[in-house]
């Protein structure tokens, strides 16, 4: 349960209604949990209790998930993907296992992120990320020359700056969603993923609803 009061649907800002009608339907998820992917949907009534922070948060996933995006979508998820396993966040690892399904990672590299160093089914740039993140989530920053220039070899300087701030970002959820025990971080229990009933549909329901609030502009953030 999570360790914040929720915002009932009646006290949401206007800028919040739009996500919350395409995520929960009419349902206030307060009373009724519970979203198209598993979640029980307490990321977003906790989220909203600070408006222009619940904004922000969307906004960052309309940016990541933007077509201006650079970097490869797949080289994007594994990183997010690790970050999730690197901080500890079910939520975070388990939301975007189900993401990076639909960017065409196969099963055994989906499992595989969790171990990545051992594994064989990922090419030179896959590895090269997933070595940054590591160095980003896991050792603060501190990456080595060595692995900066591995990951240069594969990215340009604008990938390399977009990569790294989604990345950081998605730790940062990570870190709130266990700090704060939201969504599948409520509970101890094991770094897996978690399966959902619909695929990856509240993600698409968030893109429909920042096209709403933004006016249809999403892509110029």
């Amino acid at each position: 349960m999570s360790r914040l009061r929720q915002v009932r649907r009646a006290d949401l800002h206007p800028g919040a209604e739009p996500i919350f009608q395409l995520v929960f339907g009419d349902r206030d998820p307060v009373d009724e949990p519970g979203t198209d992917t598993g979640t029980p949907g307490d990321w977003w009534s906790v989220f909203a209790l600070v408006p222009d922070v619940f904004d922000h948060a969307c906004a960052g996933i309309g940016l990541y998930r933007s077509e201006r995006r650079l970097v490869d979508p797949v080289l994007r998820e594994l990183g997010q993907t690790r970050a999730g396993w690197n901080v500890g966040s079910r939520f975070v690892y388990s939301q975007h296992c189900k993401s990076c399904r639909t960017v065409g990672l196969s099963e055994d590299q989906i499992s595989a992120i969790s171990h990545w160093e051992d594994a064989d089914c990922f090419d030179a740039p896959q590895r090269a990320v997933l070595a940054y993140t590591d160095a980003i989530t896991l050792d603060c920053g501190n990456v080595s020359d060595e692995a900066f220039e591995e990951l240069r070899s594969h990215l340009s300087d604008e990938e390399i700056l977009e990569f790294s701030y989604i990345v950081c970002t998605y730790a940062l959820h990570g870190v709130m969603s266990r700090a704060l025990k939201l969504e599948f971080d409520a509970d101890d229990g094991p770094l897996e993923e978690v399966p959902g009933p619909h695929g990856s549909l509240s993600v698409e329901h968030t893109r429909q609803a920042l096209r709403l609030i933004q006016g249809g502009r999403e892509d110029e953030g």
